[in-house]
């Protein structure tokens, strides 16, 4: 199993070092294509812009689909400011207490793209007495070109325009004990980990008893990415997203969390109960939890008509939509619950 959980840790790494905030996600998208083609499926990319897999199986009027989500969080440029900086509106919940200091990239339509950095106005401590009492929003903070522009002409001459896509550094960092560090583990951990699962099935030459389809989403963090291109047959879609890790729950980045209820509401009785007892009998390590504010794909599904079963899993991630930390083991206890519910 090692191979595969380094497997997983590598497509993630390689798939975290390309920017893909919701909405410009093509690029990861079709790294995500190759890879399954790589591996010997035939991946196609929906109108939409996310990618859908059919992995085989032997009944296809009871299908299941795994479904994970490419795109992050971001920002868009909304003003270009009478300074030069830049006034940028979140894509999905990139929060500016978190963000505050961080490198960024600004992708415009034509000319390249530009490095800067998101910073408090006035962002001198030694200039702003008001530094430590300024709530962080939106409004008082900007992107701090590293161009020398003094002006709003001086930025619009680079080619930099409203609506342009603003991409965080992601700053990834595998330690030596195991543990995964970077911004937007939520949601390529677990691409990384179908993307292995993908591998184990083709390495082993299994044919599952239910037809199982991949399903890589986009628009997950704007709540619309699982809601189109269900495939006809499918029965049960399993979110494959990030456990949550925080105070009140039960698990640690080094588990697999199988989500009861979320903040829409409960998952499926049959699924999760299925989910715990395939842990049970395979000895993986797990928790199971309440998310008390998290919504996912299936949710979206389910929202969109389609009559399914739904269940949630995850590698337990803490700090999410910040700095987000997992570990290998959880990369693993996920992995082994796919292998062992699906089988």
């Amino acid at each position: 199993m090692q191979n595969y959980v380094d497997y997983a840790v590598d497509m993630t790494t390689q798939l975290l070092a390309i920017d893909s905030p919701t909405g410009y996600t093509k690029k990861a998208v079709e790294f995500v294509a190759e890879e399954y083609k790589r591996l010997g499926y035939d991946p196609v990319i929906t109108v939409k812009g996310g990618v859908l897999v059919e992995l085989g199986g032997k009944k296809k009027d009871d299908g299941i689909v795994l479904a994970a989500h490419v795109d992050t969080l971001g920002a868009m440029v909304s003003e270009i400011k009478s300074n030069g900086n830049l006034k940028v509106s979140a894509l999905g919940g990139m929060n500016p207490n978190n963000a505050e200091a961080e490198n960024c990239r600004i992708v415009t339509k034509f000319d390249g793209i530009y490095s800067g950095t998101f910073q408090l106005n006035n962002a001198s401590i030694h200039v702003n007495g008001e530094y430590n009492d300024t709530k962080r929003k939106y409004e008082d903070m900007e992107v701090v070109l590293d161009e020398a522009v003094e002006s709003k002409e001086d930025t619009e001459k680079l080619g930099i325009m409203v609506g342009d896509f603003v991409c965080f550094d992601p700053r990834t960092t595998i330690t030596e004990s195991g543990y995964i560090k970077s911004r937007f583990l939520d949601d390529k951990l677990s691409v990384g980990i179908l993307l292995s699962y993908a591998k184990y099935l083709k390495d082993h030459s299994i044919e599952l008893e239910h037809r199982m389809y991949h399903y890589i989403t986009v628009y997950e963090e704007v709540g619309h990415g699982g809601a189109a291109s269900i495939p006809e047959g499918v029965t049960e879609v399993i979110s494959v997203d990030m456990g949550c890790v925080g105070d009140g729950l039960t698990c640690t980045e080094r588990q697999v969390s199988i989500c009861a209820k979320d903040s829409r509401g409960p998952y499926n009785y049959d699924v999760v109960t299925g989910l715990i007892k395939a842990a049970k009998d395979h000895a993986i390590d797990f928790a199971v939890d309440v998310y008390p504010f998290y919504g996912s794909d299936v949710d979206v599904a389910l929202g969109a008509g389609y009559d399914i079963r739904h269940g949630l899993i995850g590698a337990g991630v803490y700090a999410s939509h910040g700095y987000e930390r997992s570990h290998r083991d959880g990369v693993k206890n996920t992995l082994e619950l796919l292998i062992a519910y699906c089988k």
